[in-house]
């Protein structure tokens, strides 16, 4: 599904945040129908808007933004959750759907009700001044947000542990030696566990 927003309360370079929106509504919705069906799987937020279910990626978001002046004037949120496919043919590594995680289908229509309405609260909060809120929330639920972890970039693959994440969405990984790398989204890949 596809959502468009108006967001002129946010400058460009924080412009992150209505990722950040969108990525803990669709974690939410999908930790309680799992957690309802009486699963303990847990439901992360992969760096940058990504949804795992353990190392299975459940969804995914792109954002388009177009900007007038200094502020954003509309904003494009295209999400795909695998609801109730059984059968992947892309050639994506670790996908999985909550059908093939809770074994019955689910109301499309009903979970995407869902998903927006919570989008409308954190989005609320980010335009009432309190996106220190949804930022902690989605730190709270970041996959590999603790320990070392498996990642590559141009240089090869390499163990770090998350830093950080700047409000422009950089991505700050500290390697063992302390050193700390800013990357941008596709500069640096996740080694996922087999």
């Amino acid at each position: 599904f596809s959502l468009l927003c108006h967001p002129d309360f946010i400058v460009p370079p924080k412009q992150f945040i209505l990722s950040q929106c969108m990525a803990l509504a669709v974690q939410q919705v999908l930790s309680k129908h799992i957690t309802d069906a009486g699963k303990e799987d847990v439901v992360s937020i992969k760096w940058p808007n990504d949804i795992y279910v353990g190392d299975k990626k459940i969804c995914g978001t792109l954002i388009e933004c177009d900007l007038m002046g200094k502020s954003i004037s509309n904003c494009i949120i295209g999400t795909g959750i695998n609801v109730n496919q059984m059968v992947f043919v892309s050639d994506a590594p670790n996908p999985v759907s909550l059908k093939q995680i809770i074994g019955v289908d689910t109301d499309c229509d009903a979970m995407i009700r869902e998903v927006v309405d919570l989008f409308c609260e954190y989005y609320g909060l980010a335009r009432d001044g309190k996106g220190d809120e949804v930022v902690d929330k989605y730190m709270e639920h970041l996959y590999r947000k603790t320990g070392f972890h498996r990642y590559s970039d141009v240089r090869g693959e390499f163990m770090a542990e998350i830093a950080g994440i700047e409000p422009t969405g950089h991505l700050l990984l500290r390697f063992d030696n302390g050193n700390v790398v800013r990357y941008e989204f596709k500069e640096v890949s996740f080694i996922l566990n087999r």
